[in-house]
């Protein structure tokens, strides 16, 4: 079943269950965020990342990625000469099937998609041997750029760990959006246990790149 969705395209991911604060300063989105509060709860759009183009200008975006995630409004801030500051949190992915420019903001008509149930008895050996990897992943982050790296408990159910993951490494847009085209969480965990393999072996034999402070990264669990 596909329905209709404002699109907001970005330079970044969006996954389920992570909080994304947006200034909305360009007329179209400004427009976008007024058609939502306009609108009846709850207040959706979907965030999609941009394969090819900018951010900013009707005309900078020349093609966007397949899967994307909707965003639910959770604070807007309205300021004097029109710009907003809002928090939304990713909810759910979804497909783009087809793309509409028929208003000033894209639209899309999506398919929403599920991870479906997992078996957690099944899937325990992944999540734990994940948990493991991502807790030496960060260890070799701090070794290598000399700060300390802290982050919550990490969740044993797999589709929230998955996406805690996802967005927390430091990856290049092409693999964390990968990671979120994953059909389901189990897939997604075996992938980021590769990828975790891969990172902490390049962050010690390199030195070439900053470690980024991931003590605050947000999550929201519904």
């Amino acid at each position: 079943m596909s329905e209709m969705l404002p699109l907001f395209p970005l330079g970044a991911v969006l996954c389920p269950g992570m909080i994304m604060p947006l200034h909305i300063f360009e007329e179209r989105y400004r427009q976008l965020v007024r058609d939502l509060l306009d609108g009846p709860e709850p207040r959706r759009f979907g965030v999609i990342a941009i394969r090819k183009g900018r951010e900013t200008g009707i005309e900078g975006v020349h093609s966007l990625y397949e899967v994307g995630t909707t965003a639910t409004l959770r604070r807007v801030e309205e300021h004097e000469d029109g710009r907003y500051d809002i928090v939304t949190v990713g909810t759910q992915r979804f497909r783009l099937r087809q793309l509409d420019q028929t208003r000033p903001y894209f639209q899309g008509e999506v398919e929403l998609l599920d991870d479906g149930d997992v078996d957690a008895a099944a899937a325990e050996p992944v999540v734990r041997s994940v948990q493991v990897a991502f807790r030496t992943y960060l260890g070799a982050l701090t070794e290598w750029g000399g700060a300390t790296v802290r982050i919550p408990d990490l969740p044993d159910e797999p589709t929230l760990l998955s996406f805690i993951v996802a967005a927390a490494m430091v990856i290049d847009l092409p693999e964390r959006q990968a990671l979120l085209a994953e059909p389901d969480a189990v897939g997604r965990l075996k992938a980021e246990r590769a990828m975790l393999s891969k990172e902490t072996s390049m962050l010690r034999t390199t030195t070439s790149r900053p470690a980024p402070d991931l003590r605050n990264t947000p999550f929201n669990p519904n």
